[in-house]
C-alpha cells in the first residue's frame, strides 16, 4: 500500500501541475484513482527532471538509477519514488513499460528530431502510451485489445500536446513536428526557432496533427468498455478533456504560436458531463469491431509487454541500453569539457 503521506504529496503534485488529469481523476474509483495519481506524479517528476534540468543527460541517468531502485524494492527517499515502488510491488508492473517512458525521455535529452509522423507516434508511444498501458495494469486489465486502445489514447493525447505547444517548444529550441512536413513547406527549423510565426503552413501542420489525434481518440473509445465499469467514466473524461484542447485550437484557427490553448473549468465540467453520457450509453452496448483493430505498429511492443505473463517479460530493451550508453558518453564528454 502507498503510505498516506506519500499519497497526499502525489495528490498535491497533480492538483497544481496537471489540471486536466486532476479533473478526470476525480471520476475514478479510489482503488484506481490513488495509485493513478501516484503513477502520474512519478511520471511528471521524471518529465520535469529532464525538461527543467541544466544537464538533461545526467537527469535521465539518475532516473534510470531511481527506476532500478524502485524495482529492487529500495526506492530513493522521496514520496514519488516510494509510491511508485509500492505500485510496482502491488500491481506486478511490467518493467518494460516505465523503461519505455525512460527511453522517450532519453530521446528528449538527446534533442532528437522526428522525420515522419510515424516517428512522432513512436515518441508519443514512449512518453504517453506507456502511461495508458500502466493505467490498464492498475485496473488489472491485461487484455491486448484493451491495451491497444489505451495506447491509441496515449498517442492522441501526446499529439494534442504537441499541437498545442508548437510555439512554446520552438522558443525553447525544441521541435516535435515531423521534419519532412517542414521540408515540404520550405521551412528551416533554425529560422523557425529564431522567429516562430503562425503562418498558413504552420497552422496546416497543427491541423494535420489534430486530425491524426482525433482519429485515435475515436479508436480509443472502443476499448473503454473493456475496462472495469467503475473506471470507465474517469477514462472517458480524460479522453474528452484532452480532445477539448484540440477543439480550442481549431477555434483559434490552429494558431498555437501566439497563444496557448486551454480549457476553462466550466468547459471541463461540460466535457465531463459529455463523457458521463457516453459512458452510460455507448460503452455498455455491444462491442465495436474497432476494438479488434491491430495496434499501431509504434505501440505494439507496449501491448506485448503489458499482456505477457510474468515469466515471459523482457525487462530492458536493447534500444534503451543503446540510448543510455549514448547519454552517458555525452554526459562524460560534457563533464570533461567543464573541467
Amino acid at each position: 500500500m502507498i503510505a498516506p503521506t506519500d499519497l497526499a504529496h502525489c495528490r498535491e503534485v497533480i492538483r497544481t501541475g496537471s489540471y486536466s488529469f486532476h479533473a478526470a481523476s476525480k471520476l475514478l474509483p479510489a482503488d484506481v484513482r490513488d495509485p493513478a495519481l501516484a503513477l502520474y506524479a512519478f511520471c511528471r517528476l521524471a518529465d520535469d527532471e529532464v525538461d527543467e534540468g541544466d544537464n538533461k543527460a545526467r537527469a535521465v541517468i539518475r532516473l534510470q538509477e531511481r527506476l532500478d531502485q524502485a524495482f529492487a524494492g529500495c526506492p530513493e527517499d522521496a514520496p514519488e519514488d516510494r509510491a511508485f515502488a509500492a505500485i510496482v510491488r502491488d500491481f506486478d508492473m511490467p518493467r518494460a513499460l516505465p523503461e519505455a517512458l525512460l527511453e522517450g525521455l532519453a530521446w528528449d535529452a538527446s534533442e532528437r528530431r522526428y522525420a515522419t509522423l510515424s516517428d512522432v507516434r513512436a515518441y508519443s508511444a514512449r512518453v504517453a502510451s506507456t502511461v495508458g498501458a500502466m493505467m490498464c495494469v492498475l485496473m488489472r486489465v491485461r487484455d491486448p485489445d484493451a491495451l491497444a486502445r489505451a495506447c491509441d489514447l496515449g498517442v492522441a493525447m501526446q499529439l494534442t500536446n504537441i499541437a498545442r505547444d508548437v510555439g512554446e517548444d520552438a522558443r525553447a529550441g525544441r521541435l516535435y513536428l515531423p521534419t519532412d512536413w517542414l521540408e515540404e513547406a520550405g521551412i528551416d527549423a533554425e529560422a523557425f526557432f529564431a522567429d516562430p510565426q503562425a503562418t498558413p503552413d504552420v497552422r496546416r501542420m497543427v491541423r494535420r496533427l489534430l486530425a491524426e489525434a482525433q482519429r485515435l481518440y475515436l479508436r480509443s473509445e472502443a476499448g473503454i468498455g473493456r475496462l472495469p465499469r467503475r473506471a470507465r467514466l474517469g477514462i472517458a473524461a480524460a479522453r474528452y478533456i484532452y480532445a477539448g484542447i484540440g477543439t480550442v485550437l481549431r477555434g483559434q484557427g490552429h494558431d498555437s504560436i501566439t497563444r496557448r490553448a486551454s480549457t476553462s473549468k466550466t468547459r471541463k465540467l461540460a466535457l465531463m458531463g459529455q463523457a458521463g453520457l457516453k459512458a452510460s450509453t455507448t460503452f455498455i452496448l455491444p462491442t465495436s469491431p474497432i476494438l479488434y483493430a491491430a495496434p499501431l505498429p509504434e505501440v505494439a511492443f507496449l501491448v506485448d509487454a503489458a499482456a505477457a505473463p510474468e515469466g515471459r517479460r523482457i525487462s530492458r530493451t536493447a534500444a534503451l541500453l543503446d540510448v543510455m550508453a549514448e547519454l552517458r558518453a555525452r554526459h562524460h564528454t560534457s563533464g570533461v569539457a567543464a573541467e
